[in-house]
């Protein structure tokens, strides 16, 4: 067994658990784990000579000696100019141009080098397409056995491209929450590693390094205001993870603000933050959106989320799915062709006055995988 150098906590009750165990949740509150890990501060004149991965933030990354091993060149996204004025611009980071075409690469890569040390039966996944495509195709990069539950109505390109990788495929009856709970329950048996995008804290310390991309851009400074779109918010949570990183190691003299973005039709965070509640007090009715991948009705990890926006002085906006269809075409129109959900932030953007100073936006996924909104 390797040596203890890091350990899931759960945020919650504060139980630890080696992270050499297959356990993939509290086993009190059954709730997500975090992971008690310290990070060092990256050098950035030391960036210019390094692997050109998301690697190269070696001293922010838990350590996992089969890391760079399993990488697909994954993470170095462009830095794009959409608008701007004398009072604020807005950029995207075309995170669409990961290798399998979303930003869960970023954490993908990391749970798949993850379970390669612990060398399970079978690696299993959950998702509505990016997530599952993205772990399949870092389980094949690993040598990994990978299943993967998706729901029924999946968009036929991503279910295609996750059967490309080697992975099975278990279609689930219902929404993104029943293909969730059939998962969870198949994790529990003996020698399956759930990769979870939403319960394993590994996840979270890949998709930080968007904020330490940048970070590094910008030449060492941070953005007035970061947009992300959240579902069950592994890229806000990420991002909250880089920033208090960046601010406590003082390569940072500010926070940005994290303004988070939901669809309409299924938006129980929204509703939370404006409420000042600090946590949901049941799951929302899942109406249908364009934006799949943020359809979450009960995100488990709604607390920290919600802590996470108003710690840095930020809010939450809701798109209708005209807006969507609107921003996927004006986005298309600039020459960026982004899948429904991945355009949501720029809907937000568009239709809510422009804060003062640098906004980025990501988009998450390319249009390639469902093709334009009708």
């Amino acid at each position: 067994m390797l040596p203890l150098m890091t350990a899931y906590e759960c945020p919650r009750c504060r139980i630890q658990s080696p992270v050499e165990a297959l356990t993939w949740c509290c086993p009190k509150c059954r709730g997500p784990w975090d992971l008690a890990f310290t990070s060092a501060p990256v050098p950035l004149p030391s960036l210019a000579s390094r692997v050109n991965s998301l690697w190269r933030y070696t001293e922010a990354l838990p350590p996992l000696p089969y890391g760079p091993e399993v990488s697909l060149g994954e993470g170095r996204t462009p830095l794009v100019r959409l608008t701007g004025s004398d009072t604020g611009s807005v950029s995207a980071k075309l995170d669409f141009l990961m290798p399998t075409l979303s930003f869960k690469d970023r954490g993908a890569v990391m749970l798949a080098a993850h379970a390669r040390r612990l060398g399970p039966r079978t690696v299993l996944a959950d998702s509505s397409g990016n997530a599952g495509t993205a772990i399949a195709a870092y389980g094949a990069r690993a040598g990994l056995d990978c299943v993967v539950y998706v729901p029924e109505g999946t968009s036929p390109k991503k279910l295609e491209q996750i059967r490309a990788h080697g992975a099975r495929i278990v279609e689930v009856p219902g929404d993104r929450e029943a293909t969730a709970r059939a998962a969870r329950e198949a994790a529990d048996e003996p020698g399956v590693f759930y990769a979870s995008h939403v319960h394993n804290p590994y996840f979270l310390h890949g998709t930080k390094t968007y904020v330490y991309e940048l970070w590094e851009e910008l030449g060492g400074r941070l953005p007035d205001t970061i947009v992300v779109p959240v579902g069950n918010g592994t890229l806000l949570l990420g991002a909250a993870l880089a920033v208090e990183e960046l601010y406590g190691h003082g390569l940072v003299e500010r926070r940005p603000a994290l303004v988070a973005v939901q669809a309409e039709a299924v938006s129980p965070l929204a509703e939370a933050f404006h409420a000042g509640a600090e946590d949901l007090t049941g799951p929302a009715v899942a109406r249908p959106t364009l934006a799949e991948g943020i359809a979450i009705p009960a995100p488990p990890r709604a607390r920290q989320i919600l802590r996470a926006v108003r710690a840095t002085g930020g809010t939450f906006l809701t798109v209708t799915e005209e807006q969507i269809r609107t921003a996927q075409r004006d986005l298309a129109g600039r020459g960026l062709f982004v899948e429904a959900t991945g355009v949501a932030c720029w809907a937000a953007v568009s239709a809510t006055p422009p804060r003062q100073g640098l906004t980025v936006v990501p988009l998450c996924g390319a249009g390639a995988k469902t093709g334009l909104a009708s």
